[in-house]
């Protein structure tokens, strides 16, 4: 129940601080797993704002309607997804048909949603209320002093009033002020990929299935066969892509994410949303999509710096989930994977500890799972990857390939084990080593000659009038077949073109770039 600072016991089992989607769907499978465990969650905000991980994917939706059980939530207040959706341009692109796509035919055959995540949150942590857990909102953290293995003890600030509580075990579910991480100095950034996002939510964004663009470029429009609109499509250029989300009452998330070695954000100053508008201005769907929009002022971010990790995930008497304990890279759209797993992890561990198993040895277990899972999850996918994001040839092989092996690795796993498969992050299973590394070669060899292309002036060659519409994945075992012909298109271009790059291309495999002007059609 909600309840006020002087409702406060003087000690719980479990304190969760953060009332999010982390923080309340932890708290929620910790106690569907021990029943009579006690458990508070310190959340400091009185309602929540809408935050970036807005696009669900195959896997965080099945933990969203099938595992918190928000099926029918989702259904009627928030968008059903349509995949992903990706657009191309270079120099000969002057309008959207013009413009290379890659996403599906049809619609989708797996659910995953759009979401608002100020209205997700808000159920996922009025469930957990209604499901035996206290909240003490608005109220605000200010210490946490851990003992291992012994009561950790928490300050609380509730008003005006200061209080002292004391609990066996605390999740940091504080997102990217990683309260714990950052105080204890486990927090860590990743030089390695260095990234920028800069993000807002914007208002009169052109619809794609609407009547202008149907009568506009009809062969275009009749192409497809699905719904383009409620896609998280990707308008992509050299070195950046950014994300169009589009929510319930009309609203759209617009933001971009960019390699600092490759790419300059415009300008020194100024309005940072003007700077993002001018941007995006100089992709020509992006121009097509934007043009008449205009930005919410209010709600304009910019994170110079992206990725993170904390050199421990847990402790005996701590765990962190969430943001609050890693962030690589939005492209994707991970970031509900990852607190799917996180959280379902470190319930496991806690429930496990608190009926008396081996903590040492389940802490142990749990930060090298998951330490395992992020090293591989960022080699596989996201390393040097803003080296050839922007190539449609090369994106429309990496796309299939890590599209097939997800559903394949991650995806049907997860059906098949039902909420036993997030237990097992992705690439952290003994077996998952061998298709970590065939990931992570294929990832590494593409970057390569992304950028050779970019050296010798190829770069983009096919980002104009070229197409792949993909029929759509299933979790049938005869999908891994699709691997293999993706694979011999991939020897076939190492034969003509891999062979000749030089080791000073894409040297940041190894070590930083230099910085290059954003290249715009």
């Amino acid at each position: 129940m909600r309840i006020s600072a002087d409702q406060l016991a003087a000690e719980y089992d479990v304190v969760v601080v953060g009332g999010a989607l982390s923080g309340a769907a932890t708290a929620t499978l910790l106690k569907r797993k021990a029943p009579d465990a006690r458990i508070l969650i310190i959340e400091k905000s009185e309602t929540f704002g809408r935050r970036v991980g807005e696009a669900t994917v195959e896997v965080s939706g099945y933990f969203l309607g099938r595992v918190l059980g928000l099926t029918r939530f989702l259904n009627e207040t928030q968008l059903a997804k349509q995949g992903l959706r990706f657009w191309f341009a270079n120099e000969n692109v002057k309008a959207l048909d013009q413009a290379s796509e890659i996403g599906p035919k049809y619609l989708a055959r797996i659910p995953s949603f759009q979401i608002d995540r100020a209205t997700v949150d808000e159920e996922v942590l009025r469930r957990a209320v209604e499901g035996g857990i206290d909240l003490l909102r608005p109220a605000i953290v200010s210490r946490i002093d851990l003992h291992s293995g012994g009561v950790q003890q928490i300050a609380v600030k509730c008003g005006d009033e200061r209080k002292e509580i004391r609990a066996r075990w605390v999740v940091d579910a504080s997102g990217f002020a990683a309260m714990l991480s950052r105080k204890n100095g486990w927090w860590r950034p990743m030089p390695e990929h260095p990234t920028a996002s800069v993000w807002t939510r914007w208002k009169g964004v052109k619809d794609w299935d609407g009547r202008e663009f149907a009568e506009r470029y009809p062969d275009w429009f009749a192409a497809h066969h699905g719904i383009r609109g409620t896609a998280t499509n990707h308008i992509i250029g050299d070195g950046w892509w950014s994300w169009w989300i589009p929510l319930k009452g009309g609203d759209t998330s617009v933001g971009i994410v960019y390699d600092k070695r490759l790419v300059d954000f415009p300008g020194d100053g100024g309005n940072i949303g003007d700077r993002l508008k001018e941007f995006l201005m100089r992709h020509p769907v992006a121009r097509e999509m934007i043009c008449d929009a205009t930005y919410e002022a209010a709600d304009l971010h910019w994170r110079k710096s992206l990725p993170y990790t904390s050199e421990r995930y847990a402790g005996d008497g701590f765990a962190l989930v969430g943001d609050s304990a890693a962030f690589i890279d939005p492209f994707y759209s991970p970031g509900m994977d990852w607190v799917s797993f996180s959280a379902s992890c470190s319930a496991d561990l806690i429930a496990k500890s608190l009926a008396g198993g081996d903590t040492a040895m389940l802490v142990e277990k749990h930060n090298a799972t998951i330490r395992l899972s992020l090293q591989r999850w960022f080699d596989a996918l996201y390393r040097e990857k803003y080296q050839y994001i922007g190539d449609f040839e090369l994106m429309k092989l990496a796309f299939r390939l890590d599209l097939g092996l997800y559903y394949w690795g991650v995806v049907r796993s997860v059906f098949d084990e039902r909420e036993d498969g997030f237990l097992t992050p992705p690439f952290s299973h003994p077996a998952a080593g061998p298709f970590a590394w065939l990931m992570a070669t294929y990832n590494r060899r593409l970057a390569r000659i992304g950028a050779r292309r970019r050296r010798i002036g190829t770069f983009g060659a096919m980002n104009d009038r070229n197409n792949l519409l993909i029929p759509g994945f299933t979790l049938c075992p005869k999908e891994l077949k699709r691997i293999v012909p993706l694979l011999l298109t991939w020897l076939k271009l190492e034969l003509t073109e891999g062979w000749r790059c030089r080791e000073d291309d894409a040297p940041g495999v190894h070590e930083p770039i230099a910085s290059q002007e954003i290249s715009t059609p």
